[in-house]
């Protein structure tokens, strides 16, 4: 049974950790008639990753301090290198939304439902989970800079023991589990530039575990990404002296 916890563990610090972080809007150079973007990322997150997302971005008139609440719906498969292909990966879903602007600041928060599979000698691991995120900064049309915090935490994840594990423990057991502990929080840096439809930014920062005082063995992160908007481009529809959004 002792081996078994120390493998759930271990197998929930990996799951965590694989690429958790969401593209990087740059809510000063929100444009009307670019509603599609698409973006690729790589990073270090225990492993070398890579990623690539497509968003679609729309501004529904929603009744919120009489403002237009810009939101930015994506979509998001990533996995690590390694040897087989699509032997690990996760999938990613939600929502960019920017909560407030003051004039080039800005306040903004990701939501994101997550599917990751991962999968070793010993067992195969699918897990759902959340990615939660909030970044406030300073957004210009061609350049941004954002303090970044998040929370990514695994909620139920399913076991598949292989046949080399079960000779050494046949007592165990496949199904569902609800994990005690299973997550990380991050806080760190990102920043970018805007050139036309392309968007170029880096992030970094560090990892912490659920309990706050417990590091990763790697307590780093960090990735390069590129957006490219697709669309005609028109002038950038935010204001520039004005709170409004």
């Amino acid at each position: 049974m002792k081996s078994i916890k120390v493998l759930s563990a271990n197998i929930f610090l990996l799951l965590n950790v694989l690429f958790s972080h969401a593209q990087s809007v740059n809510w000063g150079n929100t444009r009307e008639a670019q509603t599609h973007m698409l973006n690729f990322q790589a990073g270090w997150d225990y492993a070398i990753t890579a990623g690539v997302s497509y968003s679609y971005k729309f501004s529904p008139e929603l009744s919120f301090l009489k403002t237009r609440i810009p939101m930015v719906l994506q979509g998001q498969f990533s996995l690590p290198s390694g040897k087989k292909i699509l032997d690990d990966f996760k999938v990613k879903t939600g929502l960019q939304i920017r909560l407030l602007k003051i004039h080039h600041f800005h306040i903004g928060a990701d939501f994101q439902g997550v599917f990751r599979q991962y999968g070793n000698q010993y067992v195969r691991l699918s897990n759902f989970g959340s990615d939660v995120s909030i970044n406030i900064g300073y957004y210009r049309p061609k350049w941004f800079v954002a303090l970044e915090t998040g929370a990514d935490k695994a909620i139920v994840s399913h076991f598949k023991h292989s046949w080399l594990y079960r000779s050494q423990f046949p007592g165990v057991e496949n199904g569902w589990y609800e994990p005690a502990s299973g997550g990380n929080f991050r806080y760190g840096l990102m920043a970018g530039v805007s050139l036309g439809n392309h968007d170029i930014f880096v992030k970094a920062g560090n990892l912490l575990q659920w309990d706050f005082k417990t590091k990763p063995f790697i307590p780093y992160y960090a990735s390069l990404g590129y957006n490219f908007h697709l669309g005609k481009r028109t002038a950038s529809s935010e204001p520039t002296a004005s709170g409004n959004p």
